[in-house]
C-alpha cells in the first residue's frame, strides 16, 4: 500500500471519529427521575425523561417533550407528552392525569410534576375516583 494510500486511510479514520464526536457532543444527555408510588397495594414505577432546555427559553412558557414510561406487576408503557413550563423560574409546575387502566388497575393518577434544576419529578400524587392521597 503506498504512503498517500494509508495517509487517506487515516484521515478518513480521524474525520469519521471527530464527526461521530461531534454528534455525541452535540446532544446533551436527559434528565431522568424515578420514583415508586403504592397504588392500591400494587407498586407503579413512574420514570420522566427531560431534554435539556435551552437557555434562551428563560422566562418563557416551553413545551417539555417528556418521556413517561410507568410499570407495575401486571402492565406497563411509555408516551411522550407535551407539557408547558415556565422556563427559567424555578419550580414550575404542572398538573398532568395519568390513566392506570394499561398497567391494570383501576383509577387515575392526578400528579403535581415540578421543574427544577432541568429534572421533572413528581411533587404530588392522588389517586381518582375517591381523591386517595398517595404522595
Amino acid at each position: 500500500m503506498s504512503a498517500m494510500a494509508t495517509f487517506a486511510r487515516i484521515l478518513f479514520c480521524v474525520t469519521l471519529t471527530l464527526a461521530l464526536t461531534s454528534l455525541t457532543l452535540a446532544a446533551p444527555p436527559e434528565s431522568c427521575t424515578h420514583e415508586t408510588l403504592h397504588v392500591k397495594n400494587t407498586p407503579v414505577s413512574i420514570t420522566y425523561c427531560a431534554p435539556p432546555i435551552r437557555a434562551e427559553a428563560a422566562g418563557r412558557t416551553v413545551a417539555l417533550p417528556l418521556r413517561e414510561s410507568f410499570s407495575s406487576p401486571k402492565g406497563a408503557f411509555s408516551q411522550t407528552s407535551n407539557l408547558e413550563f415556565l422556563a427559567g423560574d424555578e419550580p414550575s409546575r404542572v398538573i398532568e392525569d395519568v390513566s392506570l387502566q394499561k398497567l391494570g388497575i383501576d383509577g387515575t393518577l392526578h400528579l403535581t410534576l415540578v421543574l427544577r434544576r432541568g429534572a421533572v419529578a413528581i411533587e404530588g400524587a392522588m389517586l381518582t375516583p375517591g381523591a386517595i392521597t398517595l404522595k
